[in-house]
């Protein structure tokens, strides 16, 4: 076991061990330590910590000692000498006419040196830039040129998902990223959608990558010829997060069903001729691929227990239900003022002419319009709640 410390130069940037030499460090507390680049101050972001040494990739390097204040002064005092470099850089470009553009510059923590990092869509010849630059800012020069990723990583910014890139804020490498990733997590190959700022496809395509990979090998292919509990079919859509698949069945080809992967057994994966000499087994035999859960006594029972709460919560809204055409019947006679004779066992309002009250012709005629006007304004509410009663 080893005693290390994790330490990081950058916010989002990558972490690395050294050893604290028995000094005991805690998070946030700066270090100066001793790189490959000279001296550079970092901050620790683990503390103390005993680890393997198989984990050590190779050889850690001691920790120089604990910053003061003086070094935090002197680290500020070098990103304000960093911008008065920036814009002497930007205008030596200019003058060379450089196909270059400068994203960021840094000077070390001794400040013996200063490192320019530009991008470029080809190679480019700074020889003549850097013995300006070193006269002018009377240090050594270093240019570096980088991608369009690690430009969005050093300048930072927001994300089409509304957070900061993930690049400057946990990602220490960048993963490679295929288009194969989008189709399989079945997104929009549309690059403006599955791009990010840099251009280049969206780091968190990787994220769920391994998932939807194990997700495809237990789902059917699209156009496979499968055998479903109520019978044969082709698939003509798959939901991977879900594990349904849509099947157009051979006996109603018109409206798909939606079945779970486990009540599916393919015949022919993908697209193909349909097997030679195959019988459909028979529906009994079929339908023991139904998964129990989803037996229709269980789905009845929870739907009556739904009907009966909205029903105890809402009296009078009837569950939405349009009542029974006899009982509606009585309460039509009662809006025309007519004895109600649903006590005499008569299932059906009498004529006109058979009640016992003498009626004219005129007035018998007009008080059959309206009853029939009534019973077309009646019609459209037959899905729906029947009208209050008046009168």
């Amino acid at each position: 076991m080893v005693e290390i410390i994790s330490i990081r130069f950058k916010n989002g940037g990558k972490e690395y061990y050294f050893n604290p030499n028995g000094v005991q460090f805690q998070v946030g507390d700066g270090v100066i330590v001793e790189t490959a680049r000279g001296t550079e101050y970092a901050q620790c972001v683990r503390g103390n910590t005993m680890i393997d040494e198989i984990e050590l990739t190779a050889p850690l390097r001691p920790v120089v000692r604990m910053a003061t204040a003086e070094d935090a002064k002197t680290v500020e005092k070098n990103k304000e000498r960093e911008k008065r470099a920036l814009s002497i850089c930007q205008q030596k470009i200019a003058e060379h006419g450089l196909d270059m553009k400068l994203v960021s510059a840094e000077y070390s923590f001794d400040g013996s040196k200063i490192l320019f990092f530009f991008t470029s869509e080809g190679r480019v010849d700074f020889r003549a830039l850097v013995k300006d630059l070193a006269g002018a800012l009377h240090t050594r020069i270093e240019l570096r040129q980088i991608g369009v990723r690690d430009e969005a990583k050093l300048l930072g910014g927001l994300g089409i998902c509304g957070k900061p890139f993930c690049c400057t804020q946990f990602l220490e490498e960048f993963q490679p990223v295929s288009i194969k990733m989008a189709k399989t997590q079945n997104l929009s190959l549309n690059p403006t959608k599955i791009s990010g700022t840099c251009g280049r496809l969206m780091c968190c395509l990787k994220y769920e990558q391994e998932a939807y990979e194990d997700l495809v090998k237990h789902a059917p292919k699209q156009e496979s010829f499968v055998e479903t509990p109520d019978g044969a079919g082709t698939v003509c859509g798959v939901n991977l997060l879900r594990q349904t698949a849509q099947v157009r069945l051979d006996s109603d080809p018109a409206t798909p069903k939606t079945y779970h992967n486990s009540e599916l057994s393919v015949v022919r994966s993908g697209k193909g001729k349909r097997p030679e000499g195959y019988v459909e087994p028979p529906l009994e035999e079929l339908a023991k691929l139904r998964r129990p859960s989803e037996e229709g006594p269980t789905q009845v029972t929870e739907e009556d227990s739904l009907a009966a709460a909205i029903e105890a919560a809402f009296p009078s809204r009837n569950s939405g239900r349009p009542e029974p055409q006899e009982e509606r019947r009585p309460n039509r006679r009662n809006r025309n003022h007519r004895p109600n004779r649903s006590q005499q066992g008569e299932s059906k309002s009498p004529a006109p002419e058979q009640s016992g009250e003498p009626r004219q012709p005129k007035e018998e005629g007009v008080r059959r319009s309206n009853n029939s006007n009534r019973r077309r304004r009646r019609r459209p509410n037959k899905g729906g709640k029947p009208p209050a009663p008046q009168g």
